[in-house]
């Protein structure tokens, strides 16, 4: 498939996944499996409680996770990746890779 600048979808994706802690939610998710909202918190340090159901709640909006809520006392509630959600991991390692890739090479040109 051709890509044509002027119907670039780029913009589309990265409204998705853009931000410091959508990716870090997604490769948890992606890479551990299910987690409960504390474990995640965990997870990714440095998140604010509010951040991450905000980012939570976006991902569940786009289909990207899915929300487990069970009928008990305390609530127990569980995000996992959807099967749509999960097509975003060749991407994901990608940017992964790349990052690491780039920080390396940064590093270098440093000590040269």
């Amino acid at each position: 498939m051709a890509v044509q600048p002027e119907l670039c979808r780029v913009e589309d994706a990265l409204g998705i996944l853009v931000g410091k802690w959508k990716p870090i939610i997604l490769l948890v998710l992606l890479h551990e499996g299910t987690h409960r909202f504390s474990e995640l918190k965990r997870r990714v340090p440095g998140i604010t409680q509010k951040m991450l159901t905000t980012q939570l709640r976006e991902l569940e909006e786009e289909d990207i996770i899915s929300r487990k809520v069970y009928p008990q006392v305390p609530p127990k509630v569980e995000y996992s990746m959807t099967d749509y959600g999960k097509s975003l991991e060749p991407i994901l390692t990608a940017m992964h890779e790349w990052g690491t890739a780039h920080t390396l090479r940064k590093m270098q040109k440093v000590q040269d």
